[in-house]
């Protein structure tokens, strides 16, 4: 592991209720493998050590570390300052590279660059932005973002583009990550079973 990598600290979110998927999205199996476990595989890869935010012990059975999420319930942003809160704790790291557990198409390769790409900017947080706009769940964050997002979450701002505008930001645009995706799906998300059989339609082609 290298001394850059022990600088990130890694958390897939799967704390969500999973409602239009009709079942835990993190559960469902691309390849053999719960999404879960493979989001966790794919950033133990690029990072100093990996947790899943999510509700205590729900994962245990996959051998998966869980950080409780302090605002089970309350969407991502709670995520995230849980995350967030945890790396500053741990005394080694300064950035959390945190992710959706519903994200397919995420590589090695891009993570990796988005991690070198944090490591190297004054910003607080270092996200991509596609067509649909920002990507906050395919981000890393400074530890010192914490507070300025905790006053967004007590104020009652829950969604995450809104809160993250209030801190110093770096945007990587598409001219930088296409490289990374020549089919655009990067940052494609599960959000219903249709999605699930699609992502896994494509995936299993490519492993053909």
């Amino acid at each position: 592991m290298s001394t850059e990598t022990k600088q990130v600290l890694g958390y897939v979110l799967a704390g969500g209720g999973s409602t239009r998927f009709e079942r835990d999205k993190a559960l469902a199996e691309i390849n053999g493998t719960p999404m879960v476990s493979r989001m966790r595989e794919l950033l133990a890869n690029v990072t100093g050590g990996v947790n899943v935010v999510a509700a205590p012990g729900k994962y245990t059975n996959l051998g998966v570390s869980d950080l409780k999420d302090r605002w089970p319930g309350e969407g991502p942003l709670g995520g995230i300052i849980t995350a967030l809160i945890a790396t500053a704790e741990s005394g080694g790291a300064e950035w959390s590279l945190i992710v959706g557990c519903d994200m397919p198409f995420l590589t090695r390769e891009w993570l990796s660059y988005l991690v070198e790409r944090a490591l190297a900017s004054p910003a607080e947080v270092v996200v991509p932005r596609s067509a649909n706009g920002l990507e906050p769940l395919c981000a890393c964050w400074r530890s010192s973002a914490t507070e300025t997002l905790q006053r967004a979450f007590d104020s009652g701002i829950r969604k995450v583009t809104q809160a993250m505008k209030q801190l110093p930001m770096e945007v990587i645009d598409e001219s930088d990550w296409k490289r990374f995706d020549s089919a655009g799906r990067l940052f494609w998300n599960m959000n219903t079973a249709a999605d699930y059989d699609e992502a896994k339609k494509l995936l299993e082609a490519e492993r053909a």
